[in-house]
């Protein structure tokens, strides 16, 4: 009998170690979940980025990608904006400045810009898009202000029809 409390101990001892194991394990990922989602890349693969039915540039991104506030992303592009739009769903600024004129526009959640580059994909056209805001402008002026802002440049395709060519008649 001895012999078998010796064993249930020796297994006990084993189980204890195997979940304080386990435990440890499951609080270093817990541990680095944070640090990981904080250095995800915002380029690519997402749903919303099909939805619009955008392509990415190649050109080179930015150290820092711009938060999501029409003033700090004015500010970053040397321009005081004009807020044009206040709304629950998105804010909307206009900037004027040298290097052209563009629209700032932030969402509060990443939800309401994916839906707004849906809609604007009905009119096509290209902006330049980072988590939470997008900057629309001639593609001339979001090469100049891409190195300042990070994001990507994505090519909204327009609905209807492509320019008219000669007529048949």
């Amino acid at each position: 009998m001895p012999q078998q409390s010796q064993r249930g101990r020796a297994g006990l001892a084993v189980h204890h170690a195997r979940l304080l194991t386990r435990g440890a394990a499951l609080v270093g990922s817990l541990a680095l979940l944070p640090l990981l989602a904080a250095c995800g890349g915002s380029e690519g693969g997402g749903a919303g980025d099909a939805k619009a039915s955008a392509e990415g540039s190649s050109a080179p991104v930015a150290g820092v990608v711009a938060p999501a506030k029409v003033e700090v992303i004015a500010a970053l592009t040397g321009c005081k904006a004009e807020i044009r739009i206040e709304a629950d769903e998105l804010r909307e600024g206009q900037c004027k400045t040298k290097q052209g004129n563009y629209r700032i526009t932030t969402f509060p959640a990443e939800k309401y810009k994916l839906t707004w580059l849906d809609a604007a994909s009905v009119y096509g056209g290209k902006y330049l898009v980072g988590p939470q805001w997008a900057v629309g402008a001639k593609p001339e002026v979001l090469e100049k202000l891409r190195p300042k802002l990070g994001g990507t440049i994505q090519s909204l395709r327009g609905v209807g029809p492509a320019t008219p060519g000669p007529s048949a008649s």
